[in-house]
This record gives structure tokens, C-alpha cells and sequence, in this order.
């Protein structure tokens, strides 16, 4: 049987974005949601401040994000600069997916923890949500943008002035097989010093 190290590190590598389009028509149950939140809930966080905040729409509610994503891109986005079909994918990804999470970062009211640390902690989270997926073999994607991370949805959402949506993530089991991943060595990418 493999040691603790040996699982983690192989759901690490394992772990891959996978995108609503990829997904098949198979539900992920509520129960591997409130899992992959409650792992999501053990990330590091400065002061114990919690940042994270996540936002659920399944069912008939991932319509309604997804309309109301697409409403924002039309509102803050000018015509000339619009990416034909951008709207309708925004609708369409919410659409494909069993379950959207939004994701957002409360921030604390005393500003005391530096905001940089608080995103951090909320990268974290992600992190965290998007291994136990991983270990579930259920796949996910984090997307971000200009409708996604924007004002008019963080409004929409009912979060406070100094609150920020840092993405939204899309869960769904993959249609297909789950896709192989590539990484450079590490040692490109370390200085050592003794």
C-alpha cells in the first residue's frame, strides 16, 4: 500500500484543468461538493481570517449565473471590442458544467493582513478544492475575467465594496479519458543556495 506522501503527490500530478466542454452529462452528487469544500475550507490563511468565500449554483441556478454573466459582458465590454461569441459561451460553460462555484475573498474589515495575503489564501482554497476533486475524479476548471471578476457580479452577489470574485469554478466528470499533463523539470525553475 502507498505511504501518505506517495497518494498525495500522485493526485498533485494527476490534478489537470479540465473545461465545461470536456464534461460529460453525468451529475456530480451535492455530497463530492460539500467534500471538495470542506477541503477547500483547511487552506493556510494568515490571522485566521477565512477569506474564502464560495458561491454553489446547481440545478436550475446555473442558468441563471450563467444569463447573468452573460448580461455583464454585453453591459461592461463595448461593442467594437466584444469576442463574437463570448456571451453566449459564458452561458453555455454554465450550462455543461453539474455545478459552478463562485469564488471570493471576503476581505477583513480591520485591512490588518495585507489584501496580497488574503487572495493567497484563497488560491489555496482553490488548490485544496481542485486536489479533492481530483481525488474524486471529478474534473474542474477555474476561470476568471472581465464578467466573472467584475463589480457587477460581485454586486449581483451581494458582497461587500472591499470583496473580490476571483474566478468561478466549473465541476463536471471528464467525458473522456482523464488527460495526461507535462511539466518541465523542476530544477529549471529552482536556484539552490546552501
Amino acid at each position: 500500500m502507498a505511504d501518505a506522501s506517495e497518494i498525495v503527490t500522485r493526485v498533485i500530478a494527476r490534478r489537470r484543468s479540465i473545461k465545461p466542454s470536456q464534461f460529460s452529462d453525468t451529475p456530480v452528487s451535492d455530497e463530492f461538493v460539500w467534500k471538495i469544500l470542506e477541503s477547500a475550507n483547511w487552506a493556510p490563511t494568515h490571522g485566521m481570517t477565512e477569506p474564502w468565500r464560495f458561491h454553489v449554483y446547481a440545478g436550475e441556478s446555473r442558468e441563471q449565473l450563467g444569463i447573468r454573466l452573460s448580461e455583464i459582458y454585453n453591459e461592461i465590454t463595448p461593442p467594437e471590442s466584444r469576442k463574437p461569441g463570448k456571451a453566449e459561451k459564458l452561458l453555455t460553460n454554465a450550462r455543461q458544467s453539474s455545478h459552478l462555484i463562485v469564488i471570493a475573498m471576503k476581505r477583513q474589515e480591520s485591512g490588518k493582513i495585507p489584501e496580497i495575503e488574503e487572495v493567497e489564501a484563497v488560491a489555496c482554497a482553490v488548490q485544496n478544492l481542485h486536489l479533492a476533486a481530483t481525488a474524486l475524479g471529478i474534473g474542474g476548471y477555474w476561470s476568471s475575467g472581465k464578467a466573472i471578476c467584475s463589480d457587477q457580479l460581485r454586486d449581483w452577489l451581494g458582497l461587500g465594496e472591499n470583496d473580490k470574485v476571483l474566478g468561478l469554478f466549473y465541476v463536471g466528470y471528464p467525458a473522456g479519458d482523464w488527460p495526461e499533463g507535462q511539466r518541465g523539470p523542476v530544477t529549471d525553475k529552482v536556484t539552490w543556495n546552501d
